[in-house]
């Protein structure tokens, strides 16, 4: 088969070994690059698009081997020799990274969808009242699981994820994650004002307890990250904020919050931070800028606040759907890509509308062309995987189909016969085209409750 991998450097990767061939009987005529215990590998085969590691395009090679050693780590990827007995492990679908959702709510899962006007009433007539219901363990379980089977059905391997306020909600997630198998950034989403007393929980003890979860969770198996997230400048005094930005350089953990996804919440916070002269200051004046920042929405931050983020190395979670669902207007992607900085994709569900990171790469797609800067979808697809993974800081393990990196799949059912550009249209565009196939970690398949991830 021709292998339209021109541009993608390397092919055939290796990891460390010299080329020969190997002694399975399956892969009799393989040329095999790396080195593998004998019994300890898997060998895929099958149409790939793999991301370059630094620049937003993606190759496609139409029949490929991917060798993974026993620790679900790629030794060596490219052509398969027409002479190669493997047979093709997925018929009939594309094999990518797994997507990275950067920006999701997991105690807004059964809320999504739920129109009720822009972002601030939204917050306090449906949000709100259904974060409160996590302080429920039988409640706060079973949306857990829903959770982790809808990234698991769209594909999507990492997320950065707010939990609710609920300390027991959060430890319920984590676990959930781990059994699943699937890797997370979440923690405690903080917040001491500016919403419900159910959902309130002063600084120090919301603090405390997310030092707990890190004790317990952080870097379990490699997959499980603790993340500090004030929720928001409205939700946090300036206190928690502070107390925040030092638990997370005393132990270099991800910072997540939202800024600019709507012009009343800008008001609302100047007011409320009157000696901070933009609300990426108010952010910067209370020890939380850093190259660990995920800032979501970005939708109306100034051209000083944008050069700002690009100077201290602060990735971006576009969420372009949740974006149109309230009506908050649409991020400039295109200027935030030119400025370099890293920037994922987020589903912000529940605002936004589907888990599938597929469909919020085209909703980015719309986006831009509403402000006028088209994003095509190689670029979107890019960030929708390795994008994500840089943007969270795990570009050195994640997001790459290459040795030394993880074997996180996503595998999607798409038509045969399509050139390069027709398959990222369909992978993009056709929102009622094939579903994903397979999701994969560190080379083993997730399964769902329903079966229906093979």
């Amino acid at each position: 088969m021709p292998n339209d991998d021109a541009g993608y450097p390397g092919f055939l990767f290796r990891s460390g070994a010299v080329r020969g061939t190997c002694d399975d009987p399956g892969l009799r005529g393989c040329a095999i690059l790396g080195s593998l215990k004998p019994g300890s590998a898997t060998t895929f085969r099958g149409r790939v698009l793999a991301p370059d590691a630094t620049e937003r395009t993606l190759t496609l090679i139409d029949d490929a081997l991917l060798q993974l050693d026993d620790s679900g780590r790629f030794t060596s990827v490219g052509p398969a020799p027409p002479e190669c007995a493997v047979e093709e492990t997925w018929p009939g679908a594309v094999i990518l990274p797994g997507f990275v959702d950067a920006h999701v709510h997991y105690p807004q899962t059964r809320v999504l969808g739920s129109a009720s006007g822009p972002l601030l009433p939204w917050l306090q007539s449906t949000v709100f009242p259904e974060e409160a219901r996590f302080a429920e363990a039988d409640y706060a379980l079973a949306v857990a699981e829903e959770f982790c089977e809808a990234l698991i059905a769209q594909g999507t391997t990492l997320a950065a994820i707010y939990s609710s306020s609920h300390p027991s909600a959060t430890d319920t997630l984590l676990a959930t994650l781990d059994r699943r198998g699937l890797r997370g950034v979440t923690g405690v989403t903080l917040m001491d004002r500016g919403a419900p007393q159910n959902v309130l929980r002063e600084a120090q003890e919301a603090l405390t307890a997310n030092a707990e979860l890190h004790e317990r969770w952080h870097e379990r198996d490699g997959r499980l990250q603790l993340s500090v997230i004030p929720r928001f400048a409205i939700s946090c005094s300036a206190a928690l904020m502070r107390g925040a930005a030092e638990q997370a350089r005393e132990h270099a953990l991800l910072v997540q919050t939202h800024i600019s996804e709507n012009l009343d919440e800008i008001t609302a916070t100047a007011a409320l931070f009157p000696d901070s002269g933009d609300y990426l200051a108010v952010y910067e004046d209370h020890g939380l800028a850093s190259p660990r920042l995920v800032l979501a929405h970005c939708v109306h931050l100034t051209d000083d606040e944008w050069q700002r983020v690009a100077n201290n190395d602060i990735a971006v979670a576009h969420c372009p759907d949740s974006n149109f669902f309230l009506g908050s207007g649409s991020m400039p992607l295109r200027r935030a890509l030119d400025l370099g900085i890293r920037v994922g994709l987020g589903s912000d569900v529940g605002a936004g509308r589907t888990f599938s990171m597929r469909r919020v790469a085209a909703a980015a797609y719309d986006a831009s062309l509403v402000v006028g800067e088209i994003v095509g979808p190689e670029e979107l697809l890019w960030l929708a995987t390795r994008g994500g993974a840089q943007a969270l800081g795990q570009g050195e393990a994640l997001g790459c189909l290459a040795p030394g990196f993880d074997a996180d799949l996503s595998v999607v059912d798409v038509a045969g016969g399509l050139d390069k550009s027709a398959l990222l249209d369909a992978l993009t565009f056709r929102h009622d085209a094939g579903p994903v196939r397979a999701t994969l970690v560190r080379g083993q398949v997730l399964k769902t409750l329903a079966g229906n991830v093979r």
